[in-house]
């Protein structure tokens, strides 16, 4: 694929998010925010320390303060270079020195804070010894929707991102599937993510005949033969942002009762589809798709949730579940894929990520959704 490389986001953009955080932390309640290492810490900062470092690295986000960024010396050059540091001020800490006594002194003795869901056990520990009067909530429970609503410049790179995964559908339609192995097509596939952009590929599901019946198969050396029908599902991070589609290919004609049911979890993808809408609860989604495929008679082989979110990581919250009453909003990206699994027999998925508009929704993904046959 060509194009521009697309715009890097700035100080001022990065200043923003943390303010935006710090006023989230407050409506709901909470003294700051706490943000480990991982896909929080880049979203805030853009800056994206080893993952595999004991040492604590820790954002302090707190309303009324400037945000802080406890690091250690060792590693502050680098977090010096990240594109949100100029809205940061960095607290460095050496090997020998306490780094949860300095970051106590920048907390609430009895605040409660939302802290990332992938921190430590031993750095959140250490810092209840330091504070014994606060108390912490995981930032899934406490702002499940911080990172929800994408911004023009993330609706931009998710759109790439779909492209992208759209393109790798258009190639490895044109591939061999009957007597080759899975893991071989899995790997065609990862090979495409790559050619088009992506410099992370997540998944690369290839499951078929009976495989297919389950929708998380790992990739095997089964041999695809003709007659089979194949559950394609891939998807990564092409420039920071997600990507993940699925479609369901045949090898060969399929059967009426193969068709039959494609067609049917198409037209539940279709509904599911046009359920979105500003406002409309995240389960009216999963409620129009699942529907379609209860009346057809196969409510019992439709076994998860109708969609995730989707961003700086592949799966996010806001999810398309039965009891989530959070309201869509204009901005938020999520999957939509309904499915049917046949135990023993062979399945059916198809996947768009869909963006929810002033008026609607919009797919970020636009390959065919008719059942393709390949050879």
């Amino acid at each position: 694929m060509t194009g521009t490389a697309p715009a890097p986001f700035t100080a001022d953009d990065y200043r923003a998010r943390m303010e935006r955080a710090a006023r989230a932390a407050a409506d709901a309640g909470l003294a700051g925010l706490l943000v480990a290492p991982g896909p929080d810490l880049v979203w805030l900062t853009g800056y994206a320390p080893p993952a595999e470092t004991e040492r604590l690295t820790l954002l302090v986000l707190v309303p009324g303060q400037d945000p802080a960024l406890v690091v250690p010396a060792l590693e502050a050059p680098d977090a010096a270079k990240a594109a949100g540091a100029p809205g940061l001020t960095l607290r460095d800490w050496t090997d020998g020195k306490d780094p949860y006594a300095a970051t106590a002194a920048l907390l609430d003795a009895s605040g409660r804070f939302g802290i990332s869901d992938n921190a430590w056990a031993m750095h959140l520990l250490a810092l209840q010894r330091a504070l014994p009067g606060t108390s912490y909530a995981s930032l899934t429970d406490a702002l499940p929707m911080l990172r929800a609503v994408k911004d023009a410049a993330e609706l931009e790179l998710l759109a790439a991102a779909g492209a992208a995964a759209d393109a790798t559908f258009e190639e490895i339609r044109k591939v061999p599937f009957g007597g080759r192995r899975e893991s071989e097509v899995a790997a065609d596939l990862a090979g495409l993510l790559r050619r088009f952009g992506h410099s992370q590929v997540d998944f690369t599901i290839v499951a078929s005949g009976p495989n297919g019946a389950n929708p998380h198969h790992e990739v095997g050396d089964r041999l695809i033969e003709r007659g089979d029908m194949v559950v394609l599902d891939f998807g990564g991070l092409k420039d920071g942002y997600g990507s993940d589609t699925s479609r369901t290919v045949h090898v060969g004609e399929p059967t009426d009762e193969e068709r039959r049911v494609h067609d049917l979890v198409r037209a539940a993808q279709q509904a599911g589809y046009d359920a979105v809408r500003p406002g409309a609860a995240c389960q009216e989604v999963d409620r129009a798709a699942r529907a379609v495929i209860a009346d057809a008679g196969y409510g019992e082989y439709f076994i998860h949730r109708t969609g995730h979110g989707i961003g700086v990581t592949t799966h996010e919250p806001p999810y398309m579940i039965e009891g989530e009453e959070q309201p869509l909003v204009p901005g938020m990206c999520f999957s939509v894929e309904p499915g049917v699994y046949l135990p023993g027999r062979f399945g059916v998925r198809i996947e768009d990520i869909v963006t929810v508009t002033e008026d609607g929704g919009r797919r970020l993904n636009d390959t065919t959704r008719e059942l393709v046959i390949v050879d």
